[in-house]
């Protein structure tokens, strides 16, 4: 029976590359919105019931949040809603698929971003909800050593439909890429190829790839 990756959040944007690497024969993707994909399931993993892959080899939680506020103007609800998008939403489909993870020896991938290593105005919800994704990412690896590996991928500003709003303009796309020392805005084939990379190679986990042009480490 040949494996298959999940790919939550697979019908757009970075999930979407990651699909088109392995191919929609080889991959399960799970989103809220519909899609013409083979092996698509309308699914919200929130409350949904999950389906059921028995020759799962690998997971990719894609979904995020970008909601950047000033500090005063977040209420609790903000930081809950983030928390469940980014954190809750991947404990679900790992508890779930757990067993058949484990019995396959697999590995997940999961979403960081560059604001948990670079302190950044106006994201105090997402980071520290992204801060919890890359607990949890290396306590699972510690956990499921050796049978699943766990790794995080944080991005910098990618070009995608989710931050649509922060790239709508030319001068906004100009200023984003300038802010990083590679001067250019990442796009999601970009951070593809770092996911692809986490889930096959076997000697690694419980790591943090920072995928974000520089800005993380570098200044220029």
């Amino acid at each position: 029976m040949e494996e298959k990756y999940l790919i939550v959040g697979g019908s757009k944007g970075i999930g979407l590359a990651v699909v088109n690497h392995f191919g929609q024969e080889n991959c399960i993707v799970i989103s809220r919105s519909g899609s013409e994909q083979a092996n698509h399931v309308l699914c919200d993993v929130l409350t949904d019931d999950l389906p059921e892959i028995e020759n799962l080899k690998g997971i990719v939680y894609c979904p995020g949040s970008i909601n950047l506020k000033p500090f005063h103007r977040l209420s609790e609800e903000d930081f809950i809603a983030d928390y469940k998008v980014n954190v809750l939403g991947a404990v679900r489909v790992l508890q779930y698929y757990f067993r058949v993870l484990k019995r396959n020896k697999g590995s997940v991938v999961l979403f960081g971003t560059v604001a948990n290593s670079q302190g950044m105005s106006f994201h105090a919800s997402i980071a520290a909800a992204k801060g919890g994704v890359e607990a949890l990412a290396r306590s699972l690896a510690a956990e499921w050593a050796p049978n699943i590996r766990v790794n995080t991928v944080s991005p910098s500003l990618t070009d995608t439909s989710l931050a649509e709003g922060l790239l709508n303009s030319d001068q906004k796309r100009e200023n984003a890429a300038m802010r990083h020392p590679l001067k250019k805005i990442g796009s999601p084939e970009d951070i593809a190829k770092a996911v692809v990379f986490c889930l096959e190679n076997e000697w690694l986990t419980g790591q943090t790839i920072g995928v974000d042009g520089g800005m993380s480490t570098i200044r220029v």
